[in-house]
Order: C-alpha cells, then sequence, then structure tokens
C-alpha cells in the first residue's frame, strides 16, 4: 500500500552553509525555509517567505523532491537540516525528520510558539522564539507551553529572544522565569529593511554591533549569568540571491 504525504509549502532550499544564530551557531547546515507565517512582526526580514504577495514565488514540493534537494545539496553526506520559515511548524514536516533520520540527518526547527505539533518530539533540536513587544506581536505563553509538552523533552529545547531595547530585554527575562530550565540564547535585534528574495537591502552593522554592546553590558550588570548572548554571523554575509534556488 502507497502512502501519500502531505506537499511542503517552500519557499527556499539552501546550504550547505554555517548557521548563523543561536544554540547551533556555527554549525554547516542545510536550511529548508518555508512559506507562510501566522504573525506579521514589524521588524521581519524574511517577508519573502512569509508574505502572501510572495507566494507565487513558493512552490508545493512533495517529500520526495524536498528530499531529493537536500542530499544534492549535502552530496549525501548527513548535515544538520534547518526548518525555518516563515512559520515552519505550519508544515507538515513528520515524514521529512523520519527519512531523513533513517539516513543519518539531523533536524533544528525554529518556532515562536504559536502551533503546536505532536511532531515535534520526532526533532533533535526545538528552538521557541518567541516575539517580543518590539515585533508588535501578542505571545500565547500556553501555546509555548503547549510546544514544550509535544516536545516530551526528547530533542534539545531552548529559547531565543531577540532584543532591541529595554522592554524587549525585560520580555526576554520574563521568558526565562517562565521556563528556568530552557537554556536561553539572547540576540541583538537587526534593523535590516525587509527583503524579498532577490532583493538586496543594506544592513546596519553599526547599529548591531552597538545593541550586541548593550546587551552584553546588561547581561553582565545584572548578574544574568544564565543567558548567553550570540551575535547574527550571518547577517550581511549573504544576500537572498546569492543562495541555493529551491
Amino acid at each position: 500500500m502507497t502512502h501519500t504525504h502531505p506537499a511542503i509549502r517552500v519557499s527556499e532550499i539552501f546550504g550547505p552553509t554555517i548557521q548563523g544564530e543561536g544554540v547551533l551557531i556555527g554549525l554547516p547546515t542545510v536550511f529548508i525555509r518555508t512559506g507562510g507565517c501566522d504573525y506579521r512582526c514589524s521588524w521581519c526580514d524574511s517577508l519573502h517567505a512569509v508574505d502572501n504577495q510572495f507566494r507565487h514565488e513558493w512552490e508545493m514540493m512533495s517529500i520526495d523532491t524536498v528530499w531529493q534537494t537536500v542530499v544534492a545539496l549535502s552530496g549525501g553526506r548527513p548535515v544538520m537540516v534547518s526548518l525555518s520559515g516563515g512559520n515552519p511548524a505550519i508544515q507538515p514536516f513528520r515524514a521529512l525528520i523520519e527519512r531523513g533520520h533513517g539516513e543519518g540527518y539531523r533536524f533544528a526547527l525554529e518556532t515562536q510558539g504559536s502551533v503546536v505539533r505532536d511532531w515535534f518530539a520526532d526533532l533533535d533540536v526545538l528552538v521557541l522564539s518567541p516575539k517580543p513587544p518590539s515585533s508588535e506581536m501578542r505571545t500565547d505563553w500556553a501555546a509555548v507551553e503547549a510546544c514544550i509538552e509535544a516536545a516530551q523533552e526528547k530533542p534539545q529545547i531552548v529559547l531565543k529572544l531577540v532584543v532591541f531595547d529595554d522592554s524587549d530585554y525585560a520580555y526576554a527575562k520574563d521568558a526565562a522565569a517562565r521556563f528556568p530550565r530552557l537554556p536561553i540564547y539572547l540576540q541583538p535585534g537587526n534593523h535590516t529593511p525587509p527583503r524579498a528574495r532577490n532583493e538586496d537591502a543594506p544592513v546596519d552593522l553599526d547599529g548591531i554591533m552597538k545593541r550586541m554592546e548593550w546587551l552584553i553590558e546588561k547581561v553582565t550588570r545584572d548578574r544574568w549569568f544564565e543567558a548567553r548572548v550570540l551575535p547574527q554571523l550571518h547577517v550581511g554575509s549573504a544576500p537572498a540571491n546569492t543562495r541555493e534556488p529551491i
């Protein structure tokens, strides 16, 4: 009996490249960026994978096609596969994860924690990145908690918070207090204007570094020794039009 798996809405697949942020920073990774999101963050820098005006660029891809692309990009050598977006939790990834695990690949997913999936338990790394006040989005903490419960403590679970200002910093401290068992990663916000797939945008590297220094000073002054402050290595290093097409 043949099982037909639902297709995945893909914005782009690219790599291997170095993961530029969070718990897996520096790790060679193939990225599957999905199309569509239930959020509209004010500072989103991936609108080509979020906003419906770009849906004509997204492609409904079968599990086989997605996996063949990943294998071709990685040369058939197992590598970390990052599921991103948009909000990748919207897409049906269970069968892809199962297939990849069978061939030695590992999977990380980053989501704001607004959509809960039971296949979170199949992941190797679950990055929960609830959005702070500067995003102009509202966090449903019960949904974030449900994501943690769905993972059943099987993958590595971490929090990753973007911080632009004092309000975001207070939000990050509140998130850490809500989930004290989870490692927390902080990164300075990026005010780069949104860009579409083949559109270069100026990157405010000076502003990012100043926010990085400010964030380091805040954390050390508050003796918040559990927090890990990391930069975004990929910012400004690889405009969208240099990435592998889907």
